[in-house]
């Protein structure tokens, strides 16, 4: 029988039978050079010993290569893993790529150092954590944090917020060794300030019940003594001289209307209104309102009302009311409301239209046409002109368009889409547009002793119509238009001036927002003055200067 190995070929004997696993082994492992020397004609007891010593030195190249290995990654391994994240607490961000373009990891074999320790891989373990970012503190947007006042005395007037006062009381039950030490040093003093505040809310609510027990629809209420004055006037002016707009008498009016203690109330029911008289010395109600010492509280719905006085006065007008924004225990549970000053000079006007001259629709366009009293001339009979001067319709045209305010022009609201919030929509007056001409016109109200000018009152605007939903009925009709409020429109500098007005108001600008919810509304009456820009070029109408 023949035994192929190696690449040569004997017979195979029954000695050799044993050693065929043998003979296979060393084919496989040794190199050509011993393979020949194996297949040579030697002594079997000198090919063994060559063989068992190949075999030995081999064997102990082996032993000492996984000898040295392996004791090292017996305890090697716990070490590495813990130095790995220990490092990867240390380590900080590294301003790794959260959009994927980070590239695989180049994973390497433990290095040695030189005394043979390992090295910790050249890998770090990072936890990702999303920043969380705080909004801007814009000014005017946030109200300041009120430092809380302990042991202080309350002067008349004012009360302890029995909330706080209850607070406490549980924050120091929840902790019963902290009760334990600071109520045997405080107690005293503790008892002895609850016991003032109790007396000083007793005798507020006992005050307060018998105001309320004074005021009456329509009456006067009693004096109001309880009010704290003003540490600083709610008008800011810090230059030298406010804004060339404002005149001295309106600054003078805007100060009393914010800082003055209110002396009375008196419910105008026909106005949803409430009028304050503001102490002004020993005076009675009808005396301190022909002073000028009064004012019209409204509805905090109403504050456009303020927006209009400042935007009268910038685009040069001075058709408006002064008007502030204030708040007061006495009225909207301490909400910011409109207070506008309470004109004696006004002519009376009627419950229907709110006006001192009836007018309908048709007769104040057939007034338009005529032009009455321009240029100083007299107008004739039977055109049916009023006292009032042409140029007051362009003015309150001008004036109502940028702000929407439809009520005396338009109360039907036939020149657009209402909201069902709209007075016109809950009276039931857009179903009425089908007869403009007798539609009557409103708040269209004269002074006594200037029969020629027109006084702007009730100015609630509106800042939510869309560019697309504008009322363009209160154009029509209007050719001219003021220079002095044009001239402002072109500048562009309206918004430079009513960030600068409305930022003396301080109640105001806070209740909008600060200067982030000004911007917004600044934003809807700028698109609205380029609206009428392009109204103005696109039908030739005329920009006179109208300061008769």
């Amino acid at each position: 029988m023949l035994f192929s190995s190696c690449g040569f070929t004997r017979e195979m004997t029954t000695f050799d039978q044993p050693s065929k696993i043998k003979n296979l082994f060393i084919c496989c492992l040794c190199p050509p050079r011993v393979l020949r020397l194996w297949t040579c004609r030697r002594p079997r007891t000198r090919r063994n010993l060559l063989v068992g010593i190949a075999c030995v030195i081999y064997l102990g190249f082996l032993v000492s290569q996984v000898g040295h290995v392996l004791p090292q990654h017996k305890g090697g391994h716990q070490k590495i893993s813990s130095r790995s994240l220990h490092d990867a607490a240390q380590t900080p961000f590294l301003g790794i790529p959260l959009d994927g373009t980070l590239s695989p990891p180049n994973f390497q074999e433990p290095q040695l150092g030189s005394n043979g320790t390992l090295l910790p891989p050249n890998v770090v373990y990072i936890t990702l954590r999303s920043k969380r970012s705080k909004p801007a503190n814009i000014r005017g947007t946030v109200k300041p944090k009120r430092r809380k006042k302990h042991a202080t005395p309350l002067s008349y007037g004012q009360h302890f917020p029995k909330a706080a006062f209850i607070g406490q009381e549980e924050a120091f039950a929840q902790q019963p060794g902290r009760a334990t030490r600071a109520m045997g040093a405080m107690g005293a003093a503790v008892a002895l300030e609850a016991r003032k505040h109790q007396l000083d809310e007793r005798r507020h609510k006992g005050m307060a019940i018998r105001e309320r027990g004074h005021r009456r629809p329509g009456g006067i209420s009693g004096a109001m003594k309880a009010q704290p004055q003003a540490e600083e006037s709610n008008i800011r002016i810090y230059s030298e001289s406010s804004p060339s707009w404002l005149s001295k008498e309106d600054i003078l009016n805007m100060r009393m209307l914010a800082d003055s203690r209110i002396e009375n109330i008196q419910e105008v029911p026909s106005h949803k209104a409430v009028l304050v008289v503001f102490a002004r010395g020993p005076s009675t109600t009808g005396t301190a309102c022909n002073q000028g010492h009064c004012g019209i509280v409204k509805r905090p719905l109403d504050m456009s009302e303020v927006f209009a006085f400042h935007l009268d006065r910038i685009l040069g007008l001075n058709r408006s009311l002064p008007s502030v924004s204030r708040r007061s225990e006495f009225f909207q549970d301490g909400q910011a409301c409109p207070v506008i000053l309470w004109d004696s000079s006004l002519s009376p006007t009627d419950n229907s239209t709110h006006s001192s001259v009836r007018l309908t629709w048709g007769q104040y366009q057939q007034l338009l046409k005529q032009k009455c009293w321009q240029n100083g001339k007299v107008p004739k009979a039977e055109w049916g002109c009023t006292e009032i001067h042409h140029h007051e319709w362009s003015k309150m045209a001008l004036f109502d368009f940028l702000l929407q305010i439809y009520n005396r022009l338009d109360r039907n609201c036939c020149g657009f889409k209402p909201l069902k919030e709209d007075a016109c929509v809950q009276q039931g007056l857009k179903l009425k547009c089908s007869d403009q001409d007798a539609v009557d016109l409103t708040h269209i109200v004269q002074r006594r002793h200037d029969r020629r000018h027109l006084a702007f009152i009730d100015n609630k605007g509106f800042f939510d119509r869309n560019e697309d939903n504008l009322d363009f009925k209160i154009l029509q009709g209007i050719n001219e238009f003021p220079e002095s409020a044009v001239s402002v429109l072109r500048s562009q500098r309206l918004r430079e001036k009513l960030l600068q007005s409305l930022f003396l108001d301080k109640i105001y600008w806070e209740s909008q927002g600060g200067r982030k919810g000004i911007e917004k509304l600044i934003d809807v009456i700028e698109r609205r003055s380029k609206i009428l820009l392009t109204y103005i070029n696109a039908h030739g109408a005329k920009v006179l200067p109208m300061n008769e």
